[in-house]
């Protein structure tokens, strides 16, 4: 029988990672498990300016209150960290025993730290989001999933967005 002790959902707090938030939350509940919520901070311009408005938005707030203002960086962590608490209500956090973790990428990525975390942590399962991008953009860039489904020592769970709907037989589909 499986028994899922730990689940692991890396988020960038993007649509694919709330799907994958609901997965990770029901398997949880199903198994009764640790939720564990992970996001990995990511160094580079590109990946840094997704995040960029909301630090921006978060300065500019500390400023008028009069706060003295804090460094980028530590900001970054600030915001990702009050994401992080916002992703579930306090009744799941507490039934889920949720954990949650900011770490920094390195040199090779956000997949290096999803797959370190689930080592470090004994994961059972990770269950994250995929973005679905097209052929060239995924040689571009590669895919973080994709990565983690390489070099996870525990199953890995993919949702992509927008999520598959399922449609009984004989009912119509929605839309």
């Amino acid at each position: 029988m499986i028994a899922l002790k730990r689940v692991l959902v890396p988020t960038d707090f993007s649509e694919a990672s709330a799907a994958a938030v609901k997965y990770g939350v029901a398997l949880a509940r199903a198994f009764n498990a640790k939720l564990d919520l992970l996001h990995v901070v990511v160094r580079h311009d590109l990946d840094v300016s997704v995040e960029r408005q909301r630090v921006v938005d978060s300065l500019l707030a500390e400023m008028t209150a009069g706060t003295a203002p804090i460094g980028l960086d530590e900001s970054m962590r600030r915001v990702a960290r009050e994401l992080l608490g916002n992703i579930l209500s306090r009744k799941d956090e507490e039934e889920l025993r949720v954990e949650c973790v900011l770490r920094a990428s390195g040199v090779g990525g956000p997949y290096v730290e999803i797959v370190r975390y689930a080592k470090d942590f004994d994961v059972d399962l990770i269950v994250m989001g995929t973005h679905g991008r097209g052929f060239v953009a995924h040689m571009l860039m590669g895919s973080v999933a994709e990565k983690v489904v390489r070099r996870a020592p525990c199953p890995v769970l993919t949702v992509r967005h927008p999520e598959h709907e399922f449609v009984m037989p004989g009912e119509p589909a929605a839309g």
